[in-house]
């Protein structure tokens, strides 16, 4: 068989596996229980403790503070794991190795080995009358089975949603990472930010290490609460002499870091947004602790290289400059802040059309209501889920006091088409897709097919 066919082969296995995974339980109705997961873990030998695990939990920011950290690690001579979520274009985005996407033929061996383990629990919880193992329980599960055979010298973990019975907290986290808490999932975490704070920090084990962005009062209480209660070590950026200090510069921003153990100064990072330089901070000081906590800094050089290559697709980024497309993940009213701010920051931009696709569950009025006031016009579409707010009744939450173009065009692809038109007819415009990563993830994947300059 040739290298190519081989690779269509296992390209083609890793999709059935994508597709098994689809068949369960999605994502957006996650169980609250660990039992399940631990029970696979541990029949597969404690893939989960392996290698030493840092644990990411928060609102926003996750996934680019989880990127950071890995980088870190990985350019300090670590072999690295990271498991992020959703994906963006390919599912193997998901399970990364060493700074890349598992390969397909890892991917299906590991499912290989654990498939038979997870089909033995299934059968127990429908015989025990309860929902099989979901979509997120059974990816964790791949995830830690996927580090364990690599192996990792230690892996990233993103948290799907909340913490205390999010399926990634079977793991024994060495290091806690707290990114901003804000208001969202609240149907499932809680009507208010203390409620949310405190079933994130459900990912804090005892005598662990805990590092966190700065948060309101109520959720910086409930963090040092529970750190108190586990006998952890917290440390908050912009507590204890640590801080971050960002500037724009051409291509991204140059950060000065103090972090637990020692001082990193004008850090080139090439990722646009005040938030960012904060969560560089978060993962300068979760590395510290990692490290050595207090007792040892990390090597300069090491630090400005992954600051310097670390990328965070679908992040406030760029993919077209004619005319300029910026997407941003940005799926609640704080994510949605962060995108205005770093819009007025780093861009200069006279005609924005903003593509807008949501899921109901989500707070889209006060999200339009952020956005509203900084684009010439939105294009309301669907995002690409089953669970999709309808862009019509996204329509009725714009205020009919607005001077606002409002457009609904229910065909995100056909969106993406007008919006573009709009922006080539003037020298400054642009277009702004965001509400949704799924709605961010398909623009990406048009822009690659169509070859967007």
């Amino acid at each position: 068989m040739s290298e190519s066919s081989e690779a269509a082969e296992y390209a083609h296995a890793a999709q059935l596996v994508y597709d098994e995974l689809l068949a369960r339980m999605g994502e957006g109705e996650p169980q609250p229980r660990l039992e399940p997961t631990r029970r696979v873990v541990e029949l597969l030998g404690d893939v989960h403790r392996a290698y030493p695990v840092i644990h990411v939990a928060g609102t926003n920011g996750k996934t680019s503070t989880a990127r950071m950290i890995e980088a870190l690690l990985r350019e300090l001579g670590l072999r690295t794991g990271l498991f992020t979520s959703p994906h963006l274009i390919s599912f193997n985005e998901r399970l990364q190795i060493d700074g890349a996407p598992i390969a397909d033929d890892a991917l299906v061996a590991n499912w290989v080995d654990i498939s038979p383990y997870v089909a033995m629990v299934d059968a127990e919880l429908v015989a025990a009358g309860e929902v099989r193992l979901t979509f997120f329980e059974v990816l964790t599960i791949l995830a830690f089975a996927c580090f364990a055979d690599a192996p990792v010298d230690v892996a990233v973990v993103e948290a799907g949603m909340g913490g205390e019975w999010d399926a990634t907290n079977v793991a024994d986290g060495v290091v806690a990472v707290f990114t901003p808490i804000a208001l969202d999932h609240m149907e499932r975490l809680g009507p208010d930010v203390e409620s949310i704070a405190r079933t994130k920090s459900g990912i804090i084990k005892p005598a662990a290490m805990v590092v966190s962005a700065p948060q309101a009062p109520e959720a910086e209480r409930v963090l040092r609460q529970a750190a108190e209660m586990t006998e952890s070590v917290i440390n908050i950026l912009g507590t204890g002499g640590t801080s971050v200090v960002s500037e724009v510069a051409v291509g991204g921003q140059l950060a000065s870091i103090k972090g637990i153990a020692d001082a990193y100064d004008d850090v080139f990072i090439d990722l646009l947004g005040d938030h960012q330089a904060v969560n560089a901070g978060v993962a300068v000081m979760a590395t510290e602790s990692f490290l050595g906590g207090a007792r040892r800094g990390l090597d300069a050089h090491a630090v400005a290289e992954a600051f310097r290559s670390v990328t965070s697709p679908g992040r406030l980024q760029r993919i077209a400059s004619q005319p300029v497309v910026i997407v941003d993940s940005a799926h609640n009213p704080h994510g949605a802040q962060s995108l205005v701010e770093a819009l007025e920051t780093y861009f200069h931009l006279d005609d924005v059309t903003l593509v807008f696709g949501v899921l109901s569950d989500k707070d889209h009025a006060d999200m339009l209501a952020t956005l509203s006031p900084f684009v010439q016009r939105v294009i309301l579409t669907t995002a690409p889920s089953d669970r999709a707010a309808s862009p019509d009744l996204l329509a009725q939450k714009i205020s009919p006091t607005t001077d606002l173009d409002v457009i609904v065009q229910a065909d995100p692809r056909v969106a993406f088409a007008e919006a573009r038109a709009y922006a080539a007819m003037s020298s400054k415009g642009a277009v702004v897709v965001t509400g949704s990563i799924s709605l961010v993830g398909l623009c990406m994947l048009v822009a690659l097919e169509e070859k967007w300059q």
